[in-house]
């Protein structure tokens, strides 16, 4: 009998009001169905810390845990260290740092009880237009990205934490969003092979535990037009045949708009299992899924062997995942080069930083005000916190936030948002998102990027600005 729960991975949700007492009826309920496994969405570190005891405790088999942690384990856990996104760091041209913030990520995760990060994206940064991947990338070459995926994953799974490639075959050359739409990447076989795939060669000759699938059609690849999520083409013949991957092929969330094109979750579900996929990330209906599954294999639509297969690379990699312990658990020392490598990725990227002696104003344009995000007051109340002054009629700041996610209608700031930049007539714009889009800040004289928005960056611009200006 084929234990088809353990090919589902479904989300387990932290509530700022209830923390994860609200998922627990859904917990209890998907450890009773024998899921394989879980990915943790927010949290406080004991709180992450206290439940991933518990569901160990309860499981029958060993869970693998799951974070998108592509930002250290502060990008999830509150009490965890955050880190500057891995396009940040790669500009940096310094390879021990991908080392340490990886290490530092794995050993912040694994004291949690988390085994499994999903990262490092292995996507390059080809298209301005990409509303998705941008700094999440480790940049646009493929060889210079290929030898920072390999060196993050190597490091990671040194300490016994799963790593993730993501998204095959390469999610860099779309210009949608898969949590919306199927994007289509038309480049030909070879444009695909010389460089989108490069970084995931590189992973797989790393040894990396396992690979997401992107919901993105490539015809080149497969001419129906499915996308590599639901492949045969993508997922058997090219990376398990002609890549050689033996590891874990995760597909990405059944939630998103991507899969969903034209049927419903527990079909996408079973396509994905045909496909390929050895575990199916975030199915909603559980035991709807479960029973597609159990239907599918009755029709014959599946080879058991395969399915074999894929349940036992999914328990090989859970017990390879070290248990939480507080073995070589980040030091002192680990922390602050991580609240420094933020501080470090932050750089002028036009005019100059002017010195400020007197109070200042800081003015919040927000330019992702319809999205969740961490408060935007963090930036001030840092600089209080480090001394600075405020006042009506001092010196003009402009915090500017903007940056790419799920669902974000557009790439660059709006037309509003430059005029209100320009209205402000700042001395300087401290510019939380891509670097890239200060070109578009063509009436700031001085402009300065510290690459995203969330609270790491945030405290971290205003430290800088802290020693560089006031």
């Amino acid at each position: 009998m084929i234990a088809y729960a353990q090919l589902l991975i479904p989300t387990i949700w932290w509530d700022e009001k209830t923390g994860f007492a609200g998922a627990k009826p859904r917990t209890d309920a998907a450890l009773g169905l024998g899921v394989g496994g879980f990915i943790l969405r927010g949290g406080e570190r004991e709180a992450v810390r206290a439940l991933t005891k518990d569901l160990r405790q309860r499981s029958r088999i060993p869970l693998l845990i799951a974070a998108d942690m592509e930002r250290g384990a502060g990008e999830q856990f509150v009490g965890a260290t955050g880190l500057p996104p891995v396009g940040a760091i790669a500009s940096l041209g310094d390879m021990d740092a991908i080392r340490r913030a990886a290490r530092l990520t794995a050993r912040e995760a694994r004291t949690m009880g988390v085994n499994w990060d999903f990262a490092p994206v292995c996507d390059l940064d080809l298209d301005t237009n990409n509303p998705i991947v941008g700094t999440r990338a480790f940049g646009s070459d493929p060889v210079r990205a290929s030898e920072c995926a390999a060196e993050w994953i190597a490091a990671c799974q040194s300490e016994g934490v799963l790593a993730c490639a993501k998204h095959f075959p390469g999610h860099g050359r779309t210009e949608s969003d898969s949590h919306c739409a199927l994007p289509v990447v038309r480049a030909s076989v070879a444009e695909l092979t010389d460089v989108d795939l490069l970084p995931f060669r590189a992973a797989i000759a790393t040894g990396v535990a396992s690979l997401m699938t992107a919901h993105v059609a490539y015809p080149a690849l497969d001419s129906s037009g499915q996308p590599a999520t639901l492949s045969r083409e993508i997922l058997h013949w090219l990376l398990r045949q002609r890549l050689k991957f033996d590891g874990l092929v995760i597909s990405d969330a059944m939630t998103m708009a991507g899969v969903r094109e034209g049927r419903d979750e527990s079909e996408a579900v079973v396509e994905a299992v045909r496909a390929g996929c050895d575990l199916v990330l975030d199915p909603v209906d559980l035991p709807g899924a479960i029973a597609a599954l159990e239907a599918a294999a009755k029709d014959r639509r599946f080879d058991d062997e395969r399915l074999h297969q894929s349940l036992r690379r999914r328990l090989k990699w859970a017990q390879w995942a070290s248990p939480p312990n507080e073995y070589r658990r980040p030091s002192l020392t680990d922390l602050a080069w991580g609240d420094q490598l933020a501080e470090r990725v932050i750089h002028v990227v036009r005019g100059a930083v002017p010195r400020y002696n007197g109070p200042l104003d800081v003015v919040v344009i927000d330019d992702d005000h319809h999205h969740s995000h961490p408060s935007r007051e963090l930036f001030v109340e840092s600089l209080r916190a480090a001394g600075a002054k405020f006042g009506a009629g001092g010196a003009s700041i402009v915090a500017l936030f903007g940056d790419l996610g799920p669902g974000r209608e557009r790439v660059g700031y709006a037309s509003e948002t430059l005029a209100r930049v320009a209205a402000a007539r700042a001395t300087l714009v401290v510019q939380f998102g891509p670097p890239r889009w200060a070109a578009a800040l063509t009436d700031a004289p001085n402009v300065i990027s510290a690459w995203g928005g969330d609270r790491t960056m945030q405290t971290a611009a205003a430290r800088w600005l802290k020693r560089a200006a006031l």
